[in-house]
C-alpha cells in the first residue's frame, strides 16, 4: 500500500522528491502518513478534498483483499 500511495502522490505534485510516506502498523490497522511539500498540499487535497478522498478510496479498494484496515493521513 505504501508504494501505491507514493506513486499516486508523486504523479500529482510538482516536487516528487519531497513526497514521503510513512507506514505504521497498529494491530489490524495500518496508518499511512503522506507528507508533501507545503506548496503541493493543495494539489494532493484537491478542491473540496476530492483528490484526498479519491486516494483513500483507491487504497481502501486495494486493501479490501485482506482483513486489515488502512488509513491514509495527509500531513
Amino acid at each position: 500500500m505504501k508504494e501505491l500511495v507514493e506513486v499516486i502522490a508523486r504523479s500529482l505534485v510538482d516536487n516528487p522528491d519531497k513526497v514521503v510516506v510513512t507506514e505504521t502498523v497498529e494491530g489490524d490497522t495500518t496508518v499511512l502518513e503522506l507528507a508533501v511539500a507545503p506548496e503541493d498540499m493543495g494539489k494532493v487535497i484537491g478542491k473540496g478534498g476530492r483528490i484526498a478522498k479519491s486516494i483513500r478510496t483507491v487504497v481502501k479498494a486495494a486493501s479490501s483483499k485482506g482483513d486489515k484496515k488502512v488509513i491514509v493521513d495527509i500531513r
